[in-house]
């Protein structure tokens, strides 16, 4: 819990310093507020209490790794973020809604109680319908902005409906009860119920972007700030999926037969139209924007699959993915910077403008489409293993034809860098930037070449 009242006072002393423009210590007081809450999270590691505050939160083993995992990367955005927003004059309300957001990410991760599902949802959500907008000045921020709070408000509608559902079935908003409703009446399960069950899948995988509820995602990602899509693309799918998991996986696993055909669609439509539309692309924003569906969908074997090891898998698959999440977006941000433009011939002769960035951008490459020796490798194989174990033979069949089409846009980039010439200047790389690229390079190959360090960690 104390990392959640950590942040919740790091968003405002932050919110603070800008209207005193002390704008030299934003970056510095919000990351000694991230290793403070990193400190609270890892000090809980050994001390579970149980459900806290009536059953509200619970910061078990699951709830601390992912919300380790989520402080850690907006730390590491955070870090690439020096200098980027000073353009604008609003470093200090960029830093203070990114943390807000990230707030509610670790009630995600961490409720007990549908109320604390919901609230910690609209906390996060609701600061990145301010985010994906602040360039007041930008029409397709503005576009993405309106889109996504229109999306969003939505989906929350489904949300609230399917929560209220289950609550006049069971009674109560509560993980245990709803549990011990569903355990104790197999054969007595109110229509309502699964009506509540069903309304909860749309309101959740439009969080998470999943097909069919993807509309969204392309034009919001696009249109955002490149950080504000990479926060988003990492922090809010990582989160989403752990609360779509602990759900599932906690209080609804006898009801499994009902939700695990919804959920199977769900996941072969996301594949195909992630990946599909991923190829036509021209720009390398909007193509990760299009991949990032189809990382949705390998995401939900672990749902599809629910089990023991649902849990590390998706930790595995969200550390790999946000890992090399990073490194894509700070190789775009620094080779726009440098040409303008975001589209694949931006890219072109990097390779002798800048070996290493296009060295970190070639792993970040192969990592997202699962090559051995790399994290995303590793990732996959949990995923595919987990569907493998539960005979799903048709998904794994279908997942391994989607992870061909994957392989072959990640590496256009990877042509374009090394086997195209271009007449563009040498592309600069600030130290913050270098650091990051380092530590998740780094990672990537480390976590792929030694994976048992996440086989069994929740």
């Amino acid at each position: 819990m104390g990392a959640i009242i950590t942040l919740s006072i790091l968003a405002l002393v932050v919110l603070y310093l800008g209207l005193f423009k002390a704008k030299a210590l934003l970056l510095p007081v919000s990351i000694l507020g991230f290793l403070v809450a990193i400190g609270f999270l890892l000090n809980d590691w050994t001390a579970d209490k149980g459900p806290l505050f009536s059953g509200m939160v619970h910061f078990d083993h699951y709830a601390i790794a992912f919300s380790v995992l989520c402080v850690a990367v907006t730390l590491c955005i955070f870090i690439i973020s020096k200098g980027y927003f000073d353009e604008g004059g609003q470093v200090a309300e960029y830093y203070s809604l990114l943390i807000f957001s990230l707030t509610g990410a670790v009630l995600v991760n961490s409720y007990h109680n549908f109320s604390m599902l919901f609230l910690g949802i609209e906390i996060m959500s609701v600061a990145l319908y301010i985010l994906v907008g602040i360039r007041k000045r930008d029409k397709a921020s503005n576009e993405a902005a309106l889109k996504y709070f229109l999306m969003g408000a939505f989906s929350t509608g489904f949300l609230l409906f399917g929560i209220a559902l289950l609550y006049g079935a069971t009674g109560s908003f509560n993980l245990d009860e709803i549990k011990d409703y569903v355990v104790n009446n197999p054969h007595a399960i109110s229509p309502l119920f699964y009506g509540g069950i069903l309304l909860l899948i749309v309101g959740l995988t439009f969080k998470v972007g999943a097909a069919p509820f993807h509309f969204w995602t392309p034009d919001v990602y696009d249109g955002a700030p490149i950080l504000i899509t990479s926060y988003m693309s990492t922090v809010v799918k990582v989160a989403s999926f752990a609360g779509l998991l602990r759900l599932f996986s906690y209080s609804l696993v006898p009801l499994q037969d009902f939700w695990e055909p919804v959920f199977l669609i769900i996941a072969i439509i996301t594949l195909f139209i992630g990946n599909i539309s991923a190829v036509m692309q021209s720009s390398f924003k909007r193509m990760l924007a299009y991949s990032s569906i189809s990382h949705a969908g390998y995401m939900l074997f672990a749902i599809i699959a629910v089990g023991t090891t649902s849990a590390n898998s998706i930790f595995a698959y969200g550390l790999a993915y946000s890992l090399a999440t990073i490194v894509a977006f700070t190789g775009l941000i620094l080779v726009k910077k440098t040409t303008g433009s975001e589209h694949f011939e931006a890219f072109n002769g990097l390779g002798k403008r800048n070996p290493m960035l296009a060295f970190a951008i070639t792993v970040a490459m192969l990592s997202l489409a699962g090559i051995p020796l790399t994290a995303g490798f590793i990732g996959k194989f949990m995923m595919f293993s987990s569907v493998m174990e539960n005979y799903h033979i048709v998904l794994l069949v279908l997942a391994v034809i989607n992870a061909a089409i994957a392989v072959y846009y990640y590496l256009k980039v990877v042509v374009a860098m090394y086997f195209r010439d271009s007449e563009e200047s040498c592309v600069n790389v600030q130290w913050n930037y270098s650091f990051i690229l380092l530590l998740a390079v780094g990672l990537t190959i480390l976590i792929g070449v030694y994976p048992d360090c996440l086989i069994k960690l929740i």
